[in-house]
């Protein structure tokens, strides 16, 4: 995993909280966020434990990190790259960003219903909407 400056960036203009819901554990989420150099831009995590080992798309997962996290789903946004990940998303009423990174299986139950804007890069995405910077 390389770094990625301009996620990093993009992460570092976004306004709001930014939070990490991921089927992995907490330790292992920590070091790819590390990795990619934008640890320090992510507020809070989510792991596996937390949604009481009930992985996404299970929808268990998502109510728990909105409890827990005091998440009005309205006024959020999920992005994901996996895109079957965005159907409870997307039924809580989060606006949902699938991450078409030519993944093999990322496509797996993808309906136009509940995926608002499709992507292929992250800190592309940020760059396009929150616009450019000369800190790269």
């Amino acid at each position: 995993v390389a770094p990625d400056p301009r996620l990093a960036t993009g992460l570092a203009r976004l306004p709001g909280r930014k939070l990490v819901f991921t089927n992995g554990d907490e330790p292992y989420a920590r070091r790819v966020l590390e990795a990619i150099g934008v640890h320090e831009h992510v507020d809070e995590l989510h792991d596996i434990h937390a949604s009481e080992l009930r992985p996404k798309p299970d929808p268990h997962g998502y109510a728990l990190m909105c409890e827990r996290f005091g998440i009005e789903p309205t006024a959020a946004v999920l992005v994901e790259d996996m895109a079957q990940n965005l159907k409870p998303a997307k039924a809580l009423g989060m606006t949902t960003v699938w991450v078409d990174n030519g993944s093999e299986r990322g496509a797996h139950l993808a309906e136009e219903g509940h995926i608002d804007f499709v992507i292929a890069d992250v800190g592309e995405w940020l760059e396009s909407i929150l616009g450019e910077t000369n800190e790269q």
